[in-house]
């Protein structure tokens, strides 16, 4: 064997100085890779987070006016069965219950109830230069009752296209269109 050739390879002074052209190219296409991957991953994670969070402020509009039901007289329940919460405002009650001027019977608290419920959900309680800067897009409120059954559906505008969510009829047909229902006994 020739020892003088294999020596001579390791020695060589133009061998193993650095990396390729196609070594740096193949590092920075993962590289880039890696971080278009992540930014993706971003953006999805933001638009579930807000679609979680459209899901979450339904939800709990819903359980604010069955707590403000459950809280007024069980008999007047039928006063706040309607299906065009959220199409306009209600004007402002006459007398308003959430002060301690006096109390209210249960027809004024149903009048007040009603006009707050109202006001949160279509987001008028937060302004800003003029304009709503909370609640729900294209949102409407209904409720029914059937003896002391409470069914609440608040149904919104979402960002995308999906099925419709036709569980019940309260708002606009729609591809964009979802619905929180909620069941609930009041005695």
């Amino acid at each position: 064997m020739n020892n003088s050739f294999i020596r001579s390879t390791r020695n060589n002074p133009y061998r193993n100085k650095g990396m390729t052209f196609i070594e740096v190219l193949v590092a920075v296409f993962i590289l880039v890779t890696g971080i278009l991957g992540a930014v993706a991953m971003q953006a999805s994670a933001k638009k579930g987070s807000f679609d979680a969070m459209q899901r979450s402020v339904a939800s709990a509009l819903a359980q604010d006016i069955i707590e403000r039901m459950r809280s007024n007289n069980s008999t007047a329940l039928a006063s706040y069965a309607a299906t065009d919460y959220g199409v306009t405002l209600n004007s402002l009650p006459g007398k308003r219950c959430n002060t301690l001027a006096g109390l209210c019977t249960p027809a004024e608290m149903i009048t007040n109830d009603l006009y707050e419920w109202e006001v949160s959900l279509m987001g008028a309680d937060v302004v800003n230069n003029g304009n709503n800067r909370a609640g729900l897009t294209g949102v409407r409120g209904c409720i029914s009752q059937a003896l002391n059954a409470v069914t609440v559906v608040v149904s919104w505008e979402g960002r995308t296209d999906i099925a419709d969510g036709n569980k019940d009829s309260c708002g606009t047909a729609s591809t964009k269109r979802r619905q929180v229902i909620v069941k609930a006994f009041i005695n």
